[in-house]
């Protein structure tokens, strides 16, 4: 599949250009521009245009990248240790996986938009 751009997204040549190379090459595609410049959107067309998985991962200032790929939550597993929970000798039970897991993992190449 190519990307040509949509009804409602038309795409400059260069950009198609890029979104093309990087689904056959399949590697990341950085796009990075101003606030409302069409970043967001485009990511949603390219989703839809190839249809393809989109997967949002928002990120705030006091996200750290290591949660992009999960979480381990330790007070969980202490707490279930202390009442005697079976659960506690299974550390899969207490990890909690981010939106990289989910694209790396995904059975279909989705578009990861981290906004």
């Amino acid at each position: 599949m190519r990307f040509e751009g949509t009804q409602e997204y038309v795409a400059t040549d260069d950009l198609k250009v890029a979104v093309n190379a990087a689904v056959l090459l399949r590697r990341p595609l950085l796009v990075k521009g101003e606030p409302g410049t069409g970043k967001t959107v485009l990511a949603q067309e390219i989703a839809k245009a190839l249809d393809a998985p989109l997967i949002e991962w928002n990120v705030k200032s006091t996200t750290k990248a290591h949660q992009g790929l999960y979480e381990y939550d330790a007070v969980a597993r202490l707490r279930d240790g202390q009442l005697g929970d079976p659960r506690v000798h299974e550390i899969s039970n207490y990890i909690r996986k981010g939106k990289l897991w989910e694209a790396f993992t995904s059975p279909r190449l989705p578009v990861l938009l981290i906004d």
